[in-house]
């Protein structure tokens, strides 16, 4: 049965199109299948199956960045310091500072962030910075090893999302994309490598595919701010911040459950709802009767075409290593500001009554307290974890779900989708992140008592 729909590339150089004929699609033979199969079994073996190593029942990849770290010893805040100092020039390296106001600031950020990294580790500065829920926190629990996980992580990112298995899955739940999200098809590929990989590489894709006029405008903002948050990854971080490793398979699918039902009603609201819907290139959706035989050829076809897995780690590493050089000063800097704006202002405070009632409706004990930290999560999306890695357990998983499900954020997220193409203001992304924090919670915390019940 014939096929077709407008070739793309993502950023790992892996084709993203499926076939235009029978005729094109790559014969079956058994390297080909065990080229799509056991990259992919290996990736979800080590990002969702928990095994129990000395002492310690977690996924492989957690297991990983821990002897990763047990193995740096002392060095590892030397070898953070290093990836912030690297993030902090590389903009002045390239020049991307000059691009416009909004990242000439972010720039002054990463250099301030490089100032906290060493107070940090030399202990230089304000006492009150050094107090331990300030910069050692920070350094200690968060930036250390999300500078670990983000390129250990990639390199095994390429098994998930290098062979086929990320394109297998976006023609299957092509048919729930535009009735749901009112996206097309090929935005399910968005959503995952989104979810799997990053926001950067889910908003690299949705920019180039919407300059190619394949998205609409509203389209492509929908994908940006509903689909594009962190990855599996800085999920890995947030769990363990918040001690839930435990429930690490009901946190994460439960997570990315609520994160796409947000994003469903976020689409009927303005300010996305009202977005221009023009496209100059529609996209043709698989034959009635066909949907698994198309996603296994679509699969197939990938996994031909993929690079081989030493070039294609090699390639994940080094974009993991621009990531995480990238975001480190910023969480550092933006990070550092926002623990001192939530315990020595009432910003915070006051921002988070907006969010009470939709968290007191269930009667939490923490109620204000997981309000005022889901608040935070403007300046730096790790902050609600930070805050609440003390509360009970159902605030922590709300808190946890929260850091995820509101996609955007002023350290990272907000300032790359103002470095693309699509027509998003930031008055609009304050918009669509209140819209997205208000269902969060109203979903995360009844959610939360859900897992504590299952857990025992």
């Amino acid at each position: 049965m014939p096929f077709s729909t407008t070739s793309h590339h993502d950023t790992r150089g892996v084709p993203m199109d499926t076939p235009t004929t029978s005729s094109t699609r790559p014969r079956p033979c058994a390297a080909t299948v065990l080229k799509l199969l056991l990259p992919s079994a290996l990736g979800v073996l080590i990002f969702f199956v928990p095994l129990e190593l000395a002492g310690r029942r977690t996924i492989l990849l957690d297991h990983m960045v821990t002897g990763a770290r047990d193995l740096l010893g002392d060095a590892s805040g030397l070898y953070a310091l290093a990836l912030i100092v690297a993030g902090a020039a590389y903009p002045l390296l390239r020049g991307t500072w000059r691009r416009s106001p909004t990242e000439r600031i972010f720039t002054l950020l990463k250099l301030g962030g490089v100032a906290a990294a060493l107070m940090a580790l030399t202990g230089w500065g304000p006492a009150f910075l050094h107090q331990p829920d300030m910069l050692p926190f920070l350094f200690d629990k968060l930036v250390i090893p999300v500078g670990l996980i983000v390129p250990i992580g990639a390199i095994f990112l390429a098994l998930l999302i290098g062979y086929g298995l990320l394109e297998l899955v976006g023609v299957l739940v092509q048919p729930v994309m535009r009735p749901v999200w009112r996206t097309p098809g090929r935005s399910a590929i968005d959503a995952v490598a989104s979810f799997v990989g990053s926001y950067s590489i889910g908003l690299l894709i949705t920019n180039r595919v919407y300059q190619a006029g394949q998205y609409s405008a509203r389209e492509a903002a929908i994908i940006a701010t509903g689909f594009s948050t962190v990855s599996a990854t800085f999920m890995i971080i947030v769990a363990r911040t918040l001690d839930l490793m435990g429930v690490w398979n009901l946190y994460f699918w439960l997570t990315l459950l609520i994160t796409f039902v947000v994003t469903a009603i976020t689409v009927r609201l303005p300010p996305l709802s009202r977005m221009d819907d023009r496209k100059t290139d529609g996209e043709p959706e698989a034959l009635p009767g066909r949907r698994l035989v198309t996603a296994w050829h679509t699969g197939l076809a990938v996994a031909a075409r993929a690079p081989g897995l030493h070039r294609s780690v090699a390639l994940n590493f080094r974009e993991g290593l621009v990531m995480a050089i990238s975001i480190l000063p910023s969480i550092m800097s933006v990070g550092l500001l926002g623990l001192l704006a939530a315990k020595y202002t009432p910003l915070f405070e006051w921002l988070g009554w907006f969010f009470y009632p939709f968290v007191a409706v269930w009667g939490l004990e923490d109620a204000a307290a997981l309000a005022q930290a889901a608040a935070s999560g403007l300046a730096e999306m790790f902050l609600p974890a930070l805050l609440m890695g003390e509360a009970e357990f159902v605030a922590r998983f709300a808190a946890g779900v929260v850091s995820v499900s509101a996609v955007l954020f002023f350290s990272a997220s907000i300032p790359c989708i103002l470095a693309t193409r699509i027509p998003l203001t930031v008055g609009r992304m304050l918009v669509v992140w209140f819209i997205r924090v208000a269902l969060s919670l109203t979903l995360a915390v009844p959610t939360g008592y859900l897992v504590q019940a299952l857990a025992g």
